[in-house]
Order: C-alpha cells, then sequence, then structure tokens
C-alpha cells in the first residue's frame, strides 16, 4: 500500500502515488456513501470511471450499485499455454488473418446465431430465463454476439513466457448483452432514488438498489448471467482461436484455461462482516488464487499469485491502466513515435492510423511500476512478452 487518506467518513487505502482528479473525487464520493463496510481500496492502475474509478473496490452492506460494477458487466481475460516454444513471422501472420476471419472485432458480430448449447444457463439453481427479463429481451442478439471480441481494450493477443512457451491471451466481456443489464439497473436505481433510504446525489453517478429489494435481486441475478456470457464468449474465442493455432503450427497441446472476471460484485466475508464486494477494473486476488494482469499493446502481461491481502479485499489490478484519455491521446500522441514502439519489437501489431493511438502504448501507465506497487497484494508467475495482437 502507498498511502491512506483518512479525510473521508470511510479510510480510502491507495496503491499508488498519483493518481488523477477525477478518480481521487470519485474515490471520496464513494468513502462517503453510508453503506460502505470498513474503508475504499484504490488499486495501481485506477483511473476516472462512471461514478466509481476505474481500478477501485467496494464492500457495501446491503445494497448493490450498478455502476460500481460497470457497464461490461463480467469483462476480464483468458490465458492458456501451449505447447509450443516458437512461432516465426510467416506463422503469426497466418495465424492472425484466420483468427479475423473467425473472431469478430469492434462492432461486428457473427451474421447468424450461434450454437443455443454454447449459452450459459441462468447461474441461481431454480432461475429461469423467463426471470431474468434485460437478458430474455436480448437473448437471441446476444447469441450472435456470443464469441466477438468488441471495441476498446479488448485483446487477442499470442505471446512468449518467460517460462519457454507461447501462450494465449484474450480480453472481453459480456458484449452489448452486459451494457443493456447494466444501463437498465443504473436507470432503475436513478427512479428508485432516495425510495429505498438515503438518497446520493444524482451528479455522483452512484445510484443503488437494495440486495433484499425485488429490483436488487434481479440486478445480481442479471448480473451474475452476465458474467457467465462474458465466460462463455472468451471460452469461444479461445477455442477458434486455437482452432487457427493448429491450421498454421500443427497438433499442439494446451494447458488449463485461466480465466479471471474484473467487473462484477460477489457477496464475501471481510472483516467479520458478510458483504457484497464491487470490483470495477479490478480482479480477486485470494490466497494462492491464479491471476492475470495485462500490459498496454506492446508491453508484456503476467500471470500472478494472489497473496490474500485483506487491505485490498483481496483483490488486485486488473491491467496497466489508462494514464490519458482516449481523445487525448489521439491528440497528443505521435503515430510514427508510438509505432515505432511496437515494432522495434517485433510485434505485430494494431496500431495502423492516428484513431488507434487510444490504444497505443503511451496511453497506457507502466506496467512494470504497476505491478512494483501491489507486490503486497500478487507475486508474479510468469511474465508474457507480446509476439501478435488482434485490437477491437
Amino acid at each position: 500500500m502507498q498511502r491512506i487518506i483518512d479525510t473521508e467518513n470511510k479510510p480510502i487505502k491507495l496503491w499508488l502515488k498519483d493518481i488523477d482528479n477525477g478518480a481521487m473525487e470519485q474515490a471520496k464520493n464513494i468513502a462517503n456513501l453510508p453503506f460502505v463496510h470498513s474503508h475504499i481500496a484504490v488499486m495501481p492502475d485506477a483511473h476516472m470511471g462512471y461514478g466509481m474509478p476505474i481500478g477501485g473496490v467496494m464492500a457495501t452492506d446491503g445494497v448493490v450499485v450498478p455502476n460500481a460494477v460497470g457497464v461490461d458487466i463480467g469483462c476480464g481475460m483468458c490465458a492458456q499455454k501451449t505447447s509450443l516454444r516458437s512461432l516465426d513471422s510467416r506463422q503469426l501472420k497466418g495465424i492472425m488473418r484466420l483468427i479475423r476471419k473467425s473472431v469478430p472485432v469492434g462492432f461486428k458480430h457473427h451474421g447468424k446465431p450461434q450454437d443455443a448449447h454454447l449459452m450459459p444457463k441462468p447461474v441461481k439453481q431454480g432461475v429461469m430465463l423467463a426471470d431474468l427479463p434485460v437478458v430474455s429481451r436480448e437473448y437471441h442478439n446476444a447469441m450472435t454476439q456470443l464469441g466477438t471480441l468488441g471495441g476498446g481494450n479488448h485483446f487477442i493477443e499470442i505471446q512468449k513466457g518467460s517460462d519457454g512457451f507461447i501462450w494465449l491471451m484474450i480480453h472481453s466481456g459480456s458484449r452489448n448483452l452486459g451494457y443493456k443489464v447494466a444501463d437498465f439497473y443504473n436507470k432503475l436505481a436513478i427512479a428508485r432514488a432516495g425510495g429505498f433510504g438515503p438518497a446520493v446525489p444524482k451528479n455522483r453517478q452512484l445510484a443503488y438498489l437494495p440486495i433484499d429489494s425485488d429490483e436488487g435481486r434481479q440486478y445480481l441475478r442479471e448480473m451474475e448471467y452476465c458474467v457467465a456470457f462474458a465466460l462463455a464468449n472468451r471460452q469461444l474465442m479461445m477455442e477458434r482461436v486455437k482452432e487457427a493455432l493448429q491450421t498454421v503450427a500443427g497438433p499442439i497441446r494446451f494447458g488449463e484455461c485461466i480465466n479471471i472476471a474484473h467487473n462484477y460484485a460477489s457477496f464475501e466475508i471481510h472483516f467479520h462482516k458478510n458483504v457484497l464486494v464491487h470490483r470495477k477494473g479490478a480482479t480477486s486476488a485470494r490466497k494462492g488464487e491464479t491471476g492475470i494482469i495485462p500490459g498496454s499493446q506492446g508491453m508484456p502481461s503476467y500471470l500472478v499469485r494472489g497473496k490474500g491481502n485483506r487491505e485490498s479485499f483481496t483483490s488486485c489490478s486488473h491491467g496497466a491502466g489508462r494514464k490519458m484519455g482516449r481523445k487525448q491521446a489521439r491528440r497528443s500522441l505521435d503515430l510514427k513515435e508510438e509505432r515505432k514502439k511496437l515494432e522495434d519489437q517485433g510485434i505485430l501489431h494494431a496500431v495502423r492510423g492516428r484513431r488507434d493511438l487510444d490504444e497505443a502504448p503511451g496511453a497506457y501507465k507502466d506496467i512494470d511500476q504497476v505491478i512494483e506497487n501491489q507486490l503486497d497484494l500478487v507475486e508474479v508467475i510468469v511474465t508474457l512478452r507480446p509476439l501478435a495482437v488482434i485490437k477491437g
């Protein structure tokens, strides 16, 4: 931990020295919510989000805050080890071509629904699809989104590990399904503001729902479905990436797929109380748990093992974190310089024009410093260096 701020109703514990003003203001806003348990934890990749900083962890007693989960519910990482030890440039280009044919990116979806058996079932026993109003309404559309990457900072990457093996990594979420659920319940929470208890100022974007209300229970059920859908989405993409790899490189053995989500809420016991832990751009780092902390395009990613630090609600960062907004990156970064950073490393990258600069290395924090700031939360197991990347 880097420092503690104790000027608000609850302490704010930070794992970074420098935090942007917007994220700091948001951290103070959530530290003053009446239902917050113990303290607020801010991870080293933190930056401003909607309502709550991305990289924030908040435990609540009795309520759920949709904007403290975020709009891309269940967004997270998958990584899988291969038996390969090397790939040449020709092979990498061939693999990337095949991936682009089988995995739609950006706003693109599949032209037809994917197999229904690949869609997750409702998580809670006894809950039917009809009990999930937003999910059931969007279900058919979601079937065309299954196995698609999306845009923004989502990516598919082929990497070389410090263990000597080639790895595959995917970052993606619940696509439009998660957005629809998040938007519906955030608007519902705003409409009910003050009806359940203390009102939260509307401009703070932190409207809440009691977990013992019909609306709160319904949100949690739909949120859990979106987390499961996001995992199914990554798993289907991973299967198609593996097929592309084997088409080019021949028979390959694969290790167990590692999965970790970073936009969700879960019931956990912390500081002697059963609370709802909201992780928005933060991942679980229980003692012995394997996690994934990706770097920006062109920078290393890390497989880590959690240390179970209670002060962070057993959490760690979900990535490097932005150091500048998307518009600022497009305005201020030098295209030739950003391309050179990637090409000097021999990386097949996705920075082609100025519009891609929002996902260039210069738009993100130094991942090595982010890791250094949280060595009390995790230990590094494997360092993964990029060979080729597809961006959404």
